[in-house]
């Protein structure tokens, strides 16, 4: 399984010298309450960390400087607890290459009517103190996150674990590697894409090689790590050998085990953490990855298919901010047209993620009637019904845009018995006819990355943070 850093975010209480020593070991008491119980509800997938009550410019800026350099820390969460006068935080904050949550809260939730004096509201000037602040940030254009609310609300705990999420993929944005396994699908638009551009905007290092790098990895795997494999998945999953001899079922997904630990051993050794294949490019083959596909991305690596690195390197992505749950790459297959019961199918030839399944995934071979290779093993399952995002990330030539819709989701309400593939039904909530007329208006593909895990919202922070033009279909 691929392992995220264990990362954690800095976090800083604005004050100033004006009130007093005393009054700033309070704020800083406060403060290191508010961090304690954050850590301790288990909304937060990550710790967050108090490391200092900002009250000059300088020791602003060097706070910030000691998070970009810190590789362990994902973001920076700030609360102006008293009045901050925000001049002191234009350098230190110009100078953020990381995250920045803005958490506008105040330590007691109510107004203490019978006992509150002007003590009191020297150390609570949160409602003015973060409208100072939030007018610099504002000022500087900064792209960071409001969170408004009381923190010890279970409400604003998780929008702050959902924001973590969030910086956490942006960092390991910055460092994501993809590979290529020949080139894109020929003649195909949507695929395509600036490469530079692309890291530039995001982090995103693509490389090719040729399939022939995965044919030569593919003889030195082990077959005692094939036959371990298979044994295990018989325990994860059914087994149906369906029209097949049980001679000819084995050896199909064998052959893909051997795909499976090839690209594993390929990524693992080069530091990649996606992968694109493309039907039309498998010299050497045996099969086209399908069930050797599935599997990784179950280990959490991104896939595109068809040379499609942008939707690859988006589902790696995705799969952080979502701790692999419930994501997975898709591709919209076939229509419901009818009056009341519109939706889309979605599935791809042979490599949608299994983490979406709602029932227990089977192992079945079929003929392929393309790419000309003998016939591959693939899971077979239907996905899930509930809320879910689906999203793509088109290159418009001079930029790249983020196209999202939020959908409901549902099984397939039939069995597709001569269409052996996984299935998930999906409605835009906009409705089928305004969603997809937009998301073709704006020019979004047909590889998506679908999640029932992730929120519009999130997808929003995101794009923001890379300065990336966020299409939502309402």
């Amino acid at each position: 399984m691929l392992q995220v850093p264990d990362y954690e975010f800095w976090f800083a209480v604005g004050s100033q010298h004006l009130y007093g020593e005393e009054q700033l070991k309070s704020v800083e008491k406060d403060a290191r309450e508010i961090v304690d119980k954050l850590n301790e509800s288990g909304k937060l997938p990550y710790k967050v960390v108090f490391k200092l009550v900002a009250t000059t410019a300088e020791n602003i800026t060097k706070f910030m400087k000691d998070a970009n350099y810190n590789d362990k820390v994902a973001g920076v969460m700030t609360w102006m607890h008293t009045f901050s006068p925000a001049k002191n935080w234009i350098q230190g904050t110009k100078l953020l290459q990381k995250p920045l949550l803005h958490l506008a809260t105040q330590f007691l939730n109510k107004i203490p009517y019978s006992t509150i004096d002007f003590d009191y509201m020297n150390l609570n000037q949160s409602a003015h103190g973060d409208r100072e602040y939030g007018y610099i940030n504002a000022r500087l254009g900064v792209n960071n996150k409001i969170v408004y609310g009381w923190w010890g609300d279970e409400e604003t705990q998780d929008e702050i674990g959902k924001w973590e999420d969030v910086a956490v993929a942006y960092n390991e944005s910055q460092k994501l590697r993809v590979v290529r396994f020949g080139d894109n699908m020929r003649n195909v638009a949507v695929t395509e894409g600036d490469k530079v551009s692309a890291q530039i905007k995001f982090g995103w290092t693509v490389d090719y090689y040729g399939v022939g790098d995965l044919v030569e990895e593919i003889k030195h795997v082990s077959e005692d790590d094939v036959n371990a494999k298979y044994e295990e998945l018989q325990k994860d999953y059914t087994f149906v050998v369906g029209d097949n001899t049980p001679e000819k079922f084995e050896a199909s997904v064998k052959e893909q085990l051997r795909q499976y630990f090839a690209l594993k051993s390929f990524m693992e050794r080069n530091n990649y953490s996606a992968f694109v294949t493309n039907f039309e490019d498998l010299w050497g083959l045996k099969q086209l990855p399908g069930l050797a596909a599935q599997l990784l991305m179950v280990d959490g690596y991104g896939f595109g298919a068809e040379g499609d690195w942008k939707t690859a390197a988006l589902a790696r992505l995705l799969k952080i901010m979502a701790h692999n749950k419930q994501t997975a790459f898709m591709e919209d297959y076939t229509l419901e047209l009818r009056k009341g019961k519109e939706a889309i199918l979605g599935s791809h030839m042979l490599e949608v993620d299994p983490t979406i399944a709602s029932d227990k995934p089977r192992v079945e071979v079929h003929p392929l009637d393309i790419g000309g290779k003998d016939d591959p093993a693939r899971l077979v399952f239907s996905g899930s019904a509930g809320d879910a995002v689906d999203v793509t990330v088109s290159d418009m030539g001079t930029d790249f845009k983020m196209i999202s819709y939020a959908v409901d989701a549902n099984t397939a309400p039939e069995d597709t018995p001569n269409l052996p593939v996984a299935k998930q039904m999906w409605t835009p909530k906009a409705g089928l006819k305004h969603g997809a007329t937009e998301w073709i208006r704006q020019g979004g593909g047909h590889h998506t990355v679908f999640s029932l895990a992730l929120t519009e919202g999130q997808l929003e922070d995101f794009a923001k943070l890379v300065d990336l033009d966020f299409v939502n279909i309402e």
